[in-house]
């Protein structure tokens, strides 16, 4: 079959173009902005790609269209498709009817923490000889690649909430019918297309009716909201994390499962929300075969997923990380572990409210708080539908908003002094920030030699 992949480049369609390739089919795609790395990783996989979206590209008479969830109506090629009649189908539908139908799915959802829990899950089955599927919003390091397809009847699938295309407004997850489903949490987000909580909340109870009654729900015990969720109905068994009567971790990294010891977690991970990641995966992994024990021998091993405190560089003893933390509830976690890992050193925190809902102004009351454990705060405001100075006005001297990159990347270098833990966080590419942050620390050292 030859499919052509209508916004191929974002994480999720790549991965689906990369599956699809494995699996014998011929791969075309396009999109308004082809460029690396997604495109050097499509391209090295034989699959040619187009700039933009002209109507041009029916010549190419694929059997389907496969369509990403950027593309919406008065796109050129999508009318020409709607006009002549030709088959389409979103890409998390192509994928359920042609990939996943014989798998037993492995399907992490959640506001935060998809990408890592995912990767730990992947990597728990891959210890455990079970050669495992997946398709993740991320590269987890152990791995190198978002996405593969096995011989393996597991699939591990990142379960987004976001909506599937502009001519199914179901959440993506709802297509992947798992056997064990994680909920990893669930707060507001995605302003641009729910309204409110309970929206989001209906979404995923969907999930949770499309899991059979001989899978398993792995559910965080501690949020009211997937306890909201479960109460609506629920047919399948349930093991809940973070509480007492299920999956737990203690002091010196010691996990248990109702009360009882199952092994001590040895890892370099940092935070609250790693650990609960990890009990999501340990709990998962066990349900599809993989020993408690050898989950967390696994999660010693574990390399952690590229762009989650990822060190870009050190320089003069000033460490550069970089992380994909955008919603407030992100930030004050991904902030709190790093302040746990290195104590009293400074950190200065580098913002980039890129996503929808940050964009929207939806969160912008909650940014001040959620950047507490920093010291100093830099936040570039270009392109916002909200005043980033006003709202960072709580934090007093330590806040700080620059409409121009490089008068940001200049005041960062300025401020920074040895020992100084600078934490880059945005959902983008942040105009290559990290590397102009390395540059420009390199150069003042220079010039005070």
């Amino acid at each position: 079959m030859h499919i052509h992949i209508l916004g191929i480049c974002g994480t999720f369609m790549g991965g689906i173009a990369a599956i699809a390739q494995q699996a014998g089919h011929k791969v075309t795609g396009c999109d308004a902005n082809v460029y690396p790395p997604m495109s050097t990783q499509l391209e090295a996989q034989g699959i040619e790609l187009i700039q933009g979206f002209d109507a041009e590209q029916i010549g190419l008479e694929p059997d389907m269209f496969v369509i990403g969830n950027v593309v919406s109506r008065g796109n050129p090629l999508m009318e020409e498709i709607l006009n002549r009649g030709l088959p389409y189908i979103s890409g998390p539908q192509w994928l359920a009817e042609n990939v996943l139908r014989d798998k037993w799915v492995l399907a992490v959802a959640g506001t935060h923490g998809k990408t890592t829990t995912s990767s730990m899950l992947a990597w728990i089955l891959e210890y455990g000889n079970l050669a495992p599927g997946f398709l993740i919003g991320g590269v987890p390091q152990n791995f190198g690649i978002s996405a593969r397809l096995t011989d393996s009847p597991f699939f591990v699938i990142e379960a987004d909430e976001y909506d599937t295309a502009f001519f199914d407004k179901r959440s993506k997850f709802v297509h992947y019918r798992p056997r064990t489903a994680v909920l990893n949490n669930l707060e507001f987000d995605h302003a641009d297309i729910f309204p409110d909580l309970a929206a989001i909340e209906t979404q995923f109870h969907h999930l949770v009716r499309s899991v059979p009654g001989n899978g398993l729900i792995v559910a965080n015990g501690r949020e009211a909201s997937l306890e909201r969720v479960l109460q609506r109905g629920c047919w399948t068994p349930v093991e809940k994390f973070g509480v007492a009567d299920g999956w737990m971790i203690g002091g010196a990294e010691t996990i248990a499962f109702k009360e009882a010891f199952q092994g001590t977690l040895h890892w370099n991970l940092m935070g609250e929300h790693n650990r609960m990641n990890a009990l999501a995966a340990i709990a998962a992994a066990r349900h599809a075969g993989v020993p408690s024990d050898i989950g967390i021998e696994a999660l010693g091993l574990f390399q952690n997923v590229k762009r989650r405190m990822e060190v870009r560089g050190v320089v003069n003893g000033i460490t550069v990380y970089d992380d994909f933390a955008h919603h407030p509830t992100a930030i004050a976690t991904t902030l709190a572990g790093l302040r746990q890992k290195t104590g009293g050193a400074r950190i200065l925190a580098v913002l980039e409210p890129r996503s929808n809902t940050m964009k929207l102004g939806v969160m912008k009351d909650a940014l001040p708080a959620s950047l507490a454990d920093a010291d100093l705060v830099f936040c570039y405001g270009a392109n916002l539908g909200w005043d980033a100075a006003a709202a960072l006005t709580p934090l007093g001297d330590k806040g700080a908003a620059f409409d121009d990159l490089e008068a940001l990347v200049a005041a960062v270098a300025r401020a920074a002094r040895p020992g100084d833990q600078v934490l880059v966080m945005s959902n983008g590419g942040f105009g290559g920030v990290h590397g102009k942050l390395l540059a420009a620390l390199t150069d003042q050292v220079r010039s005070e030699e």
